[in-house]
């Protein structure tokens, strides 16, 4: 492990403590200064806290051997699901998540899978409480990956909370539709090795999207500081944020 990861962890340890989560937590301010905290969960699961409004995206209670602590969050108002695969939709996680008035907002083929929630389309656009949502594309373009999610199907949701823009990218590739995302302060992109971008397509995607912070998820085996390398090294003005537990 470098050093500069281990100051990340070590950081990041740190503020996820000061804000009692297991996980790490990050905090960023509205241009009216109010604040949005996103905590670093697993994997392609995260969550969002913005004035008392709770959001979990792609909550899993399990991966493979690594089991989610979800006792330390508060019920979700919001939940928003990527696409059906067993990594980002668990009818488990949803369930313990929900309390009375609980919106799940889904892709049409997760609605179809699991019988409950709103679907929403790529394009879509609706407000839940003081959160705006776009419902965005997410889909493969390398011919040997295009059965792992085909275009159409899947949703990768931008979030604005008073004018502070966070996308989710969920499992995609660096799909055209990227240069019609912006301005963006906050980017999650997928680099999951062989179904989402490789760690070329994720510097291609991050100059494409300039998200003022860039924080690679989804991540697998990926190597992580590779990204952050390119992009400082290309003076690409993107702070990267780098995560162990987004693997």
């Amino acid at each position: 492990m470098t050093k500069l990861v281990s100051i990340l962890l070590a950081a990041t340890a740190a503020a996820a403590c000061a804000n009692g989560l297991p996980y790490p937590v990050e905090s960023f301010n509205t241009p009216a200064g109010h604040k949005v905290e996103v905590s670093m969960i697993h994997h392609g699961s995260i969550a969002l806290s913005y004035k008392g409004f709770n959001i979990q995206v792609d909550p899993v209670m399990r991966k493979g051997d690594t089991e989610i602590d979800y006792t330390a969050f508060p019920k979700a108002d919001l939940i928003l699901v990527t696409h059906e695969h067993g990594d980002h939709l668990d009818p488990a996680a949803i369930d313990f998540l929900s309390k009375d008035g609980t919106r799940l907002i889904l892709n049409a083929s997760s609605r179809e899978k699991i019988g409950r929630g709103e679907a929403v389309a790529n394009g879509d656009t609706l407000r839940v409480g003081e959160v705006g949502i776009i419902a965005v594309p997410a889909y493969n373009i390398t011919e040997d990956r295009l059965q792992f999610h085909p275009k159409g199907r899947d949703n990768g949701y931008i979030l604005d909370f008073d004018g502070f823009r966070i996308y989710v990218s969920g499992d995609t590739e660096d799909i055209e539709e990227m240069a019609l995302l912006g301005p963006l302060d906050v980017a999650f992109l997928s680099t999951n090795q062989p179904y989402t971008m490789t760690t070329t397509q994720c510097v291609e995607a991050a100059m494409t999207l300039s998200p003022k912070v860039l924080v690679p998820y989804h991540l697998s085996n990926t190597d992580m500081q590779e990204i952050k390398n390119v992009l400082d090294a290309n003076d690409s003005g993107i702070r990267v944020l780098l995560f162990e537990e987004l693997r």
